[in-house]
């Protein structure tokens, strides 16, 4: 309620006094106020966005993990059968010796 009492405060002492331009006081004091709301603002956004952040953070990295183990799995999979082939490809190459003579 504070804050929004002097926001009222300084923006009727911006509008219906020429304080602002002749007081240099009252317009580093009118400045303040407004930057300082402005920051709290600012601090509120980003404690929001760090919550979202906070809330959603495990399901991507389950999300992530889980991809990874199937990565992990596609990867052994490929090679198992990278294996077979090249054993399947010796054993044609010892028939086509073996039909060559």
């Amino acid at each position: 309620m504070e804050k929004k009492v002097m926001i009222r405060l300084c923006a009727k002492i911006v509008a219906e006094t020429d304080l602002y331009e002749t007081d240099k006081e009252v317009q580093n004091l009118i400045d303040w106020v407004c930057l300082s709301e402005q920051i709290k603002e600012n601090n509120n956004t980003i404690r929001n966005l760090i919550w979202e952040y906070k809330r959603i953070e495990p399901d991507c990295r389950e999300g992530v993990r889980t991809q990874l183990e199937r990565m992990k799995e596609l990867c052994k999979e490929r090679n198992n059968l990278y294996e077979k082939q090249n054993d399947l490809k010796g054993q044609k190459q010892q028939i086509e010796k073996s039909l060559e003579r």
